[in-house]
């Protein structure tokens, strides 16, 4: 969600000196603001919990979950050969 957009929530965020001139430094090399910077931490942040991003992301998670778990289900159990031991 971007700035400005409705349902956006605004929270204060502290960070010490060092870590905020290099993130303004970064913003600058990349050509991006500090919400950009934030929005990509946040949502990589949500990615690596296994957290969907939105909507879209939720159903194909659970598609994706569903379709593992009727795969496992309609298995068949595999024979074992009789060999001697």
């Amino acid at each position: 969600m971007r700035r400005g957009e409705q349902g956006s929530v605004r929270k204060l965020i502290a960070f010490d000196e060092d870590t905020f001139d290099k993130l303004k430094q970064l913003g600058r090399d990349q050509m991006l603001s500090l919400q950009d910077l934030a929005d990509e931490a946040f949502m990589d942040l949500l990615e690596k919990h296994g957290v969907p991003a939105d909507l879209k992301d939720a159903l194909r998670k659970s598609a994706a979950d569903a379709g593992d778990s009727t795969a496992k289900a309609g298995r068949k159990p595999r024979k074992r050969s009789k060999t001697a031991a």
